[in-house]
């Protein structure tokens, strides 16, 4: 293999075939292609794009570039969930417990935060002794004990995707859909799931800001999913305002476990519900929709599905007592409130600069080594389509010095766009694809 051949080809906008990228991911690894013949071909894929063939090869070659997991020795359906991210999305912590106590095994790798996205791995971090930096040998252990985790991808996972990520990151090369689809997919497949619910989210607060392209995202990774041998669906869902009304780190946990108990916010656990029922689907527990909510319904009221989270919290070496008694997570030292600048309803909001905001406070990282604040966050009290009273309090900021404070809370409060009529929210579960259709939800 000679790599100025394959970036010249790239570049020039013709096809690879399986056998070069998988020479070339093989070839980067043992250092016979640098870093810099890397960026140069990265940058060629996010201009001319990959054919959803090459798309395949370079997740099959991503995947094998590290350990791949057999989980064949766990009994029961095992199904994943992964979302493309968000402000305020705490779904997981929701519906890992939840589905696991429907009897579906949840082997779900999960991220910290990037960008103006918040991660869970950050918010279970809040949780006091909480363990994610799980041996393969641990994860299966919990997995077999309780039917789910919920861990960082230890370094064996995708190893050709930390460093590539590394140089997408630098190079302004992550906004490519066959790149994106490759670097989920090649930890996901390699965790070891039989199936996987893609929660690719649109709006303000998205990465994928516009429909098509979040339609375009679902497709890849629901096909591309389904040519390795995997069951996958995918749904569209909207972030043009945060997910819930807690985003931070330790209030979104606090909100989780709230879901379990009284099904609120409605928006959160509307969108979990409807990922859950795709979950037991895929699992081939139940074909009518109808049948698996009653089952999910059932969880809640027995109480079974906040015995699932304190379980899976004990497992991983957390204090399961913060399931009901929240006080002992990390409690901010300062807030302040958060005011409407002028009367009528919340129009629209601007999710990516509230995101950007909680940056600024340290519910997430400007550098990959910074320290977050796991007491920071928000709490919006008013969403779209709300009445607000110019001064009234619509909400409050906290963690961080009281000077941060002031500047994020105006930022937050500018990010509110307030006019004279009331308007509608984007639908909250606009459509799946089932890699053939695309229905409405």
């Amino acid at each position: 293999m000679i790599p100025y051949r394959l970036i010249s080809k790239k570049r020039g906008g013709g096809e690879l075939t399986p056998a070069e990228i998988g020479q070339l991911i093989t070839a980067y690894l043992a250092g016979d292609f640098t870093d810099e013949q890397m960026a140069a071909f990265l940058m060629a894929v996010c201009i001319n794009g990959l054919t959803p063939k090459e798309t395949a090869a370079l997740t099959r070659a991503m995947t094998a570039s590290g350990e791949v997991w057999d989980l064949a020795s766990i009994s029961g359906p095992k199904i994943d969930k992964h979302s493309t991210g968000g402000v305020g999305d705490k779904v997981s912590l929701v519906l890992a417990p939840w589905i696991a106590a429907c009897g579906v095994v949840v082997p779900m790798m999960s991220g910290r935060g990037l960008g103006h996205t918040g991660g869970t791995l950050d918010k279970l971090a809040a949780i006091p002794g909480f363990e994610t930096a799980l041996t393969k040998q641990k994860a299966i252990r919990v997995l077999k004990k309780i039917g789910v985790v919920l861990l960082a991808a230890t370094p064996g996972i995708a190893q050709a995707d930390r460093r590539m990520y590394a140089l997408r990151d630098a190079t302004g090369t992550v906004e490519s859909i066959p790149l994106i689809t490759a670097s989920i997919l090649a930890k996901k497949l390699a965790e070891g799931a039989n199936g996987y619910v893609f929660d690719v989210k649109y709006g303000s607060g998205a990465f994928m800001v516009d429909l098509p392209a979040a339609k375009t995202l679902a497709e890849s990774l629901v096909k591309i999913a389904q040519s390795a041998g995997k069951k996958a669906v995918a749904l569209l869902t909207a972030m043009d305002q945060p997910t819930g009304f807690a985003a931070g780190n330790a209030c979104e946990v606090v909100e989780a476990i709230g879901c379990l108990q009284i099904r609120r916010p409605d928006d959160l656990y509307r969108i979990t519900r409807a990922l859950a029922v795709e979950m037991l689907i895929l699992a081939g527990l139940f074909r009518s929709r109808v049948r698996a909510i009653d089952r999910l319904e059932k969880a809640i009221d027995d109480g079974s599905a906040l015995d699932k989270l304190r379980a899976m919290i004990k497992a991983q070496g957390g204090d399961p007592r913060v399931v009901d008694e929240p006080l002992r997570l990390p409690q901010p030292k300062c807030s302040q409130p958060l005011r409407a600048s002028k009367t009528g309803y919340v129009q629209k909001i601007d999710t990516c600069r509230i995101g950007w905001a909680l940056v600024e406070l340290g519910v997430g990282r400007k550098k990959s080594d910074d320290e977050v604040d796991l007491t920071a966050g928000i709490i919006l009290e008013k969403k779209i389509g709300a009445r607000v009273i110019k001064g009234e309090i619509v909400g409050s900021v906290f963690g961080g010095t009281k000077s941060k404070l002031k500047v994020v809370s105006d930022e937050i409060s500018a990010s509110l766009v307030i006019g004279p009529t009331r308007k509608k929210p984007a639908k909250l579960i606009h459509s799946r694809f089932d890699g053939r259709r695309w229905t409405e939800a």
